[in-house]
């Protein structure tokens, strides 16, 4: 008789030591507990594949590290385990769609 085997994927990934976000590469439901730093914390909220996830609490004015480089900075306060999003911090990188062209074009007549 073959034994059934089940395997568990995390749902969450460190990209880089320095880190102060998790990546979710699984879905996370309001109410799974997920392990994070050795903690067990209920998430509070549903958080897509591809979303951040605090590593540890974070202060509104905290740089948020992905790959271990500034990516954005905290606009509100959020707890460890918490989503990580534009709903909460905000874009270190300067938009595209706010640049203007510096180039005037002369008719020659």
């Amino acid at each position: 008789m073959t034994e059934k085997v089940t395997t568990s994927i995390a749902p969450l990934i460190l990209l880089h030591p320095d880190d102060n976000i998790l990546v979710c590469v699984k879905q996370i439901r309001a109410g799974d507990e997920i392990r994070i730093e050795q903690e067990t914390i209920v998430s509070p909220t549903d958080i897509g594949v591809g979303h951040k996830v605090a590593r540890f609490a974070l202060a509104a004015g905290d740089k948020v590290y992905r790959y271990g480089a500034p990516i954005g900075s905290m606009i509100d306060a959020v707890a460890q385990g918490h989503h990580v999003h534009m709903h909460n911090m905000k874009s270190d990188y300067i938009p595209s769609h706010t640049r203007t062209r510096q180039t005037q074009y002369r008719s020659e007549s």
